[in-house]
């Protein structure tokens, strides 16, 4: 049976409105990852022809501070038990610190619960109810199309102005792949640059203090047309070089005020509680985006490991890029 629409899905009478719980039969807990099977995978070695392996993540220490204030940098210890040994500690290690995918345990639907009800006395540290070894167990791999939405929007004249935190549409990305000459294929992981990360880290401490104390960032709008673009296009992974994949602080015209009141209308409780959707937040995708824009080529093979962390909220993207 073909799987319903965003619109029907927000019909569902018997699971939460616009989620796809128990929707795939296998693998379940794994959400739209599951779009991304070994026919896209086959589908992505083709997008490998020169050998140009692509590093996608930032250092675990780059985001220093956070923009999140609940995490900090990780402090690495070398320790020796004699002369000729070492090893490592990391303290204060916090897997969402730096270049990320969130669980499927990452935020509950208010007035629902995890993603396919799973109970909340199943969340907790070593059990394995949505847990990020669920993508590290069958990797998160297939066709990794870059959407270069600053580049699109720098070549208009009217580039991004990420001091002022502007929020994106699914408009942007369309045009931006009109642009490129894509479209997407179901499946597909998408990549959407628009240089934040890199803004960010290279912008002044006191630009820097200012961005992160008023909690602002580039980011996409909270509306029901980018919960339905993603869905309807069986994307298997929605990954950033933002923040946050949404804009911050969250509109005041959000679709999700009501239905996610703890988080003022954030669209995550939308993507990942209902939706099952892996979300990428602080990539690094300047190198990428050079790369396609000088071969002319957007998409790649790009593979994705989480720590194989039974029960992690979330983790290191661990991600690459083959070309």
């Amino acid at each position: 049976m073909p799987l319903p629409t965003y619109r029907e899905l927000l019909q569902r009478t018997d699971a939460p409105p616009g989620s796809s719980w128990h929707l795939f039969p296998h693998e379940p807990e794994r959400g739209m990852a599951n779009f991304a099977g070994p026919r896209q995978v086959l589908r992505a070695a083709q997008c490998v022809r020169n050998g140009h392996a692509v590093n996608l993540d930032y250092p675990l220490d780059a985001f220093d501070p956070p923009m999140s204030r609940a995490r900090g940098i990780p402090q690495h210890r070398i320790t020796a038990k004699h002369a000729q040994a070492r090893d490592d500690v990391l303290d204060g290690f916090h897997l969402q610190a730096s270049t990320q995918i969130d669980g499927l345990r990452h935020r509950r639907a208010s007035g629902h619960g995890f993603y396919n009800g799973v109970p909340d006395d199943d969340i907790t540290p070593r059990s394995p109810r949505l847990g990020v070894q669920l993508w590290a167990e069958t990797p998160l791999a297939g066709r990794g199309l870059l959407i270069d939405v600053e580049g699109l929007l720098r070549e208009r004249g009217t580039p991004l102005d990420h001091a002022a935190g502007p929020a994106l549409t699914p408009a942007d990305l369309d045009e931006a792949l009109a642009a490129q000459g894509c479209h997407i294929e179901e499946g597909d992981l998408v990549l959407v640059h628009t240089g934040w990360a890199h803004w960010y880290l290279n912008a002044d401490t006191a630009l820097q203090n200012e961005v992160r104390a008023a909690r602002r960032a580039t980011g996409f709008a909270q509306t029901r047309e980018f919960a339905a673009w993603c869905w309807d296009h069986r994307i298997a992974l929605m990954a950033t070089d933002t923040f946050a994949v949404e804009v911050l602080p969250v509109l005041r015209d959000s679709a999700f005020h009501d239905s996610a009141p703890e988080d003022a209308g954030m669209m995550h409780q939308e993507l990942i509680a209902k939706l099952g959707l892996p979300l990428g937040e602080l990539w690094n995708l300047t190198a990428l985006a050079a790369d396609c824009r000088s071969t002319g080529r957007w998409d790649s093979l790009v593979t994705v490991k989480p720590l194989h962390l039974t029960g992690g909220v979330g983790s290191p993207a661990n991600a690459t890029a083959l070309r």
